[in-house]
């Protein structure tokens, strides 16, 4: 009796064995980390950063400073790839409305810097020789104002997007007067101011920026001409300075415009010094896209992005709670949160008539890039550095 009990409890344990399913083995992340220095990486960077200063409306060009993150997702056979990059970013003084190349445009002084980090999913497929920005997003802030004072105690102060005080659009009204002034017969009006700076030299002074559109009206009219055209679309950008010496010495006002491409005056316009910026020269090397949206759906083609700005972070640290915050970019872009996945309907850009859905992961974070990243900064001021 003893041994039959005995082998029965044995086949009770070697059924219980049995029946434990094995562990499955964790699943491979599909997506691939790639050297944030090298030549592949950074001509990505370069047509996903022509893509987003060429999508937006308002602000300034933006510069890459270094490539944070890069995240190639492989595809089905034949359809190519999907990039995750995370750019940092410097604004530069080019105005988006001027298309200029970000590569041909400047990056602002220390005490004017604006910088940031923007994020962005990128479709190529070679074969068909597409290049596709389906979104980014991009956070930006000034550099901190405390550190400037430290640094340079006398350079200008930088209020970028503050213009409550009245003396910023006293100074653009005036210094766009006298660019009338010595215009032959066009003339302009403000638009809207796009920064501001204040600097005391030998008495307050203040720096603007803005950008003009062409009056209906000419020089010989004068007061006569009461029209507007509120519709006319901006066609440059002014810098103009108003500044003030103790003793009522008076006023003195500079400023000098530049006009857009497509808007610029000819060689015997009004203003032969005006400096024009060259049309954008990266436009003819960068590959071209065979196909776009349809007629049908060209909601499509437009990529889905966002700039958001930031307060100088010492006013953000001011109002912590805690001893001693950390600077944080709070830069999103996820197409969806489902880890294994979701589709993304990209036939638009296929010239056959066929369905094509890639798959969009979510946003990968930067605890799990590669040891090659970021890359090296253009400019390693780590006060310009996203953290």
């Amino acid at each position: 009796m003893s041994v039959l009990l005995l082998l029965v409890l044995c086949t009770l344990a070697m059924g219980c064995g049995a029946a434990s399913p094995p562990q499955p083995a964790a699943r491979p992340s599909p997506l691939f980390s790639l050297d944030c220095n090298s030549s592949y990486v950074l001509d990505i960077a370069n047509d996903i950063l022509q893509d987003i200063n060429r999508d937006r409306k308002d602000g300034y060009v933006l510069n890459l400073n270094r490539v944070s993150d890069a995240r190639e997702h492989r595809q089905e056979a034949g359809l190519g790839s999907l990039f995750y990059f995370t750019l940092d970013v410097l604004e530069t003084g080019c105005h988006v409305l001027s298309r200029t190349s970000w590569k041909n445009c400047g990056v602002r002084i220390f005490h004017e810097s604006v910088y940031g980090q923007c994020k962005a999913i990128f479709y190529i497929n070679k074969e068909k020789r597409i290049f596709y920005l389906p979104a980014y997003n991009c956070t930006l802030r000034p550099v901190s104002r405390r550190a400037i004072i430290m640094m340079c105690p006398d350079c200008p102060s930088t209020s970028p997007y503050d213009l409550s005080n009245p003396r910023y659009m006293e100074a653009a009204t005036e210094s766009l007067a006298k660019y009338n002034s010595r215009s032959p017969s066009k003339q302009y009006s403000v638009v809207k101011i796009t920064k501001t700076f204040s600097q005391w030299v030998f008495g307050p002074a203040y720096f603007v920026e803005y950008l003009i559109k062409e009056s209906p009206c000419t020089k010989s009219q004068g007061s006569s001409c009461a029209l507007e055209s509120p519709d006319s679309v901006p066609v440059g950008i002014c810098h103009g300075s108003l500044s003030e010496s103790q003793g009522n010495v008076g006023k003195t006002i500079s400023v000098t415009c530049s006009f857009f491409n497509s808007q610029a005056p000819t060689p015997r316009g009004e203003n032969a010094a005006v400096n024009q910026r060259p049309a954008n020269p990266s436009k003819a090397e960068e590959p071209q896209q065979q196909n776009t949206a349809s007629t049908n759906s060209p909601a499509k083609a437009v990529p889905k992005g966002s700039v958001q700005y930031l307060p100088d972070w010492d006013k953000k640290s001011e109002g912590s709670q805690e001893k001693d915050p950390v600077e944080t970019f709070p830069v999103q872009l996820d197409l969806t949160t489902n880890p294994q996945g979701e589709p993304l309907d990209v036939s638009f850009l296929f010239l056959e008539p066929m369905e094509v859905k890639l798959v969009v992961l979510p946003f990968p974070s930067k605890e799990k890039r590669s040891a090659e990243c970021p890359g090296p900064a253009q400019k390693d001021n780590p006060l310009i550095l996203p953290p």
